[in-house]
């Protein structure tokens, strides 16, 4: 049906110049335009090495790079660095995609893929059409008006969420710009309301609870609304509510060194988008004192802890979904300490499906099982997703804060269908920031827990049942055993260091890990501290610290540039 809607569409004349051009508000990344100029074309977690090659004629591994390519977001990492170079590919590249693509074929043709499109050619016109001919911006103009007519009888064919919210303000961001498309402005709005009122809960969350995705729903809310204002209409009670309930739950979830904490499928979003967003939308509104989209945040001094307390996401929503409850990650000022391994999409199947178990995050597991389990699937963009099944039903969270500083109490009963067990966290983040305490029970409590519990112990010929608490550490973070294998000792960039010890009732070890991340090529190696035990007599404890060594100062001038992940 796309492709039959793009055909009828690309018949219309439309839209021959601009009312309005809004103000460009995508960022893009100079140093990635760099890389583009270069010959050096990563995508989709893959690198197609390939100097003076047209964009259009790369080998294409895979379909997520292809969706990217017909995105155009690289357009905005281009019009970063804005030299002559850039320009000359840009323009050669966007024109090529109109003499191969524009009478309606390629995959191009989807409604989230246009609407992205359509608002990287608006913000980004100046820069594509500077030095072209009549005739190149006639074109331009009739297929910038071609796809907003498709993108008006196809929006409703999008994803729910995401996709679709990208549709919609690529649709808004086109009628509002475009000569005689301004009719659809009106009706994209009151579905781009109901779409704020359907997908986005009370508390600013979405279904998937991905901390990116949301960011990336708030982003195209706020350009939404600041075009909408622009052409001096009014951004509906809904979109602006929706806008009001996100920002605080964002502020939430970032960490101290302004990323996004990295939870089901998301990632730490780019480089300030997180503050810009935050800063453009105008909401003042501080984060979220209870749970933000499911997670808790503990701040304290210079040290956020972002805790996942709540159920997995749920049904079709758990296509990236990851089994993380009770897992959490610590950043000291703009060092992260503690992670979860993270998404491994770009990666391929295997690590997209590593990445998503309990042993990848930093929570206790049970050997062999997740807290939810990976099982059925649909179709997502043609590919097949596994859905989260037999997942956690019951999760409870309680926050509290004194003098002394501020606790999480949390238990999930992912185990209980399997082992009987209960897993209870508790975490204390002190006044000051400087140490975090733990506290995890794996414990059968009920008479129906228990009788699972000893069918188990029966299996595992009454030897207890293992588990382990993972605590994966940045790539950055440099961990050695200390004191006789008693403690780690955790030196940071900045200069801080951070020791972690237990209460002696498991066996430490320092091992291996990995750090997944989207732009990289493959995954970083990282380490993990790995406390091991085994559960008798119905409950198991194990208590931890993770503190400042004594003669870390409170405050220090953490000078350290980072080095920009490029491509060998």
């Amino acid at each position: 049906m796309n492709r039959i809607h793009a055909r009828r569409a690309v018949r219309s004349n439309p839209a021959t110049g601009f009312t309005t051009q809004p103000e460009p508000r995508t960022i893009g990344s100079f140093a990635r335009g760099r890389q583009l100029i270069g010959g050096n074309f990563l995508f989709a977690g893959f690198l197609v090495e390939a100097k003076e090659t047209v964009i259009w004629d790369l080998p294409v591994p895979s379909v997520g790079f292809e969706e990217e390519l017909h995105g155009f977001g690289w357009l905005d990492d281009l019009a970063a660095v804005a030299d002559g170079p850039a320009r000359e590919r840009a323009q050669s590249w966007t024109m090529e995609w109109i003499d191969r693509f524009g009478k309606g074929h390629g995959l191009g043709w989807a409604p989230d893929l246009t609407g992205r499109r359509l608002i990287r050619w608006i913000n980004h016109a100046i820069f594509l059409l500077n030095g072209q001919t009549p005739e190149r911006s006639e074109q331009f103009f009739k297929l910038l008006g071609q796809q907003t007519i498709f993108l008006n009888r196809r929006w409703r064919s999008a994803t729910p969420g995401l996709p679709r919210f990208e549709a919609l303000t690529g649709l808004i961001y086109a009628g509002l710009a475009l000569e005689g498309m301004g009719e659809f402005v009106g009706s994209a709005s009151r579905a781009l309301a109901e779409e704020c009122d359907a997908q986005i809960d009370t508390m600013g969350g979405i279904p998937t609870r991905n901390p990116e995705e949301l960011l990336e729903v708030f982003t195209l809310l706020n350009w939404a609304s600041a075009a909408l204002s622009e052409a001096g209409k009014t951004p509906s009670k809904s979109h602006l509510r929706a806008i009001e309930r996100i920002a605080p739950t964002l502020r939430a979830l970032r960490h101290a060194d302004g990323g996004l904490a990295r939870y089901h499928g998301g990632g730490r979003g780019a480089e300030g988008r997180l503050d810009n967003a935050l800063a453009s939308s105008g909401v003042r509104a501080a984060a979220n004192t209870g749970l933000a989209m499911g997670f808790a945040r503990l701040s304290e001094g210079r040290t956020t802890v972002v805790i996942d307390a709540s159920v997995p996401p749920r049904a079709d929503s758990s296509y990236n979904g990851h089994a993380s409850t009770l897992a959490f990650e610590l950043t000291s000022g703009r060092r992260p300490l503690i992670v979860n391994c993270g998404s491994g999409v770009t990666f391929g199947a295997d690590w997209r499906r590593a990445g998503r178990a309990t042993q990848s995050h930093s929570t206790l597991a049970i050997q062999g099982y997740s807290s939810a389990r990976l099982g059925g699937g649909r179709l997502v963009g043609g590919r097949r997703r596994e859905l989260l099944v037999d997942a956690p039903k019951e999760v409870g969270a309680q926050k509290a804060a004194d003098n002394q500083g501020q606790s999480l109490t949390a238990w999930h009963d992912g185990y209980n269908a399997t082992h009987g067990l209960i897993h209870a966290r508790k975490l204390d983040l002190s006044f000051d920031g400087r140490a975090l305490q733990g506290e995890d029970t794996l414990g059968a409590f009920s008479a129906n827990q228990r009788k699972q519990f000893d069918k188990r112990m029966d299996q595992a010929r009454l030897q207890g049942i293992a588990f382990a608490l993972h605590f994966h550490l940045h790539p950055d973070v440099d961990a050695a055993l200390d004191m006789g294998g008693a403690a780690v000792s955790l030196a940071l960039k900045s200069g801080e260091i951070w020791v972690f010890r237990h209460d002696g009732h498991a066996q430490m070890e320092l091992k291996p890990s990995v750090y997944l991340e989207s732009g990289r090529l493959k995954p970083r190696a990282s380490k993990q501290i790995v406390l091991s035990s085994r559960v008798g007599n119905y409950a198991g404890q194990i208590n931890w610290t993770l503190a400042k060594a004594q003669d870390t100062p409170q405050g220090i001038r953490d000078l350290v540039t980072d080095d920009i992940p490029l491509p060998d």
